[in-house]
């Protein structure tokens, strides 16, 4: 099995093409604040303020990370008005769009048996990995865990095998998705091969799309 060793902070996850969507564009800026146009209405937002279930969550440089139904966008300054995810997708829950951030990591919203998780994809894991502290808050059952071992960039570490219900990123739910639980924290759920290979992957510049097979 391999866990990525290397966890980078800062990102946004961005989902398109929502039935149920809001509009917002960024209009400016005053001091730590965010002026949002939602559905041609302004709204002035500080940092973790909500308003009609999109919340301001900080800034990127000169545009805005709003997040609504766990589903982060980026807006910017000037940019026309965007559509926001809603809790519906379209496409029939088959698709996942998320936008990389800076150093170029896809990060994500999302849950783990109906538990609110942040997701960080990682190619180069074998299945999904999460750390034990993490497992205990999600409450999930290692008392059956299968122990196996691990070679991460800190060398090798024992690790705990489990298989969970239910993994749901945006609007897509897939089920029976094995794990690990690593001894070490971890600022992310790593969505790893045993999630990834459900889908059909394309990369499209700075957009990752996951359509189901």
């Amino acid at each position: 099995m391999r866990a990525s060793g290397t966890l980078l902070a800062a990102a946004l996850g961005l989902a398109t093409g929502l039935a149920s969507a809001q509009t917002a564009a960024l209009a400016g800026r005053m001091g730590e604040r965010a002026l949002l146009v939602l559905d041609g209405q302004p709204h002035m937002l500080a940092a973790g303020q909500s308003v009609a279930n999109l919340r301001f969550i900080r800034w990127q440089n000169d545009s805005a990370v709003v997040e609504r139904d766990g589903v982060q966008t980026v807006l910017r300054l000037g940019a026309s008005p965007s559509r926001v995810a809603g809790a519906a997708a379209a496409s029939g829950g088959r698709e996942i769009v998320i936008a990389s951030g800076p150093g170029g990591h896809f990060i994500t919203g999302g849950s783990i048996n109906g538990r609110s998780v942040r997701f960080m994809v990682d190619t180069g894991a074998t299945v999904l990995a999460l750390g034990r502290e993490e497992a205990q808050r999600l409450g999930l059952d290692l008392s059956t865990a299968r122990t196996a071992f691990s070679e991460t960039a800190n060398g090798t570490v024992q690790v705990q095998m489990i298989n969970l219900t239910r993994v749901r990123v945006g609007d897509v739910e897939v089920a029976n998705v094995a794990a690990m639980v690593v001894p070490a924290a971890l600022p992310y759920v790593l969505l790893g091969n045993s999630f990834l290979t459900r889908f059909q992957m394309r990369r499209e510049n700075d957009v990752m799309r996951l359509e189901q097979r």
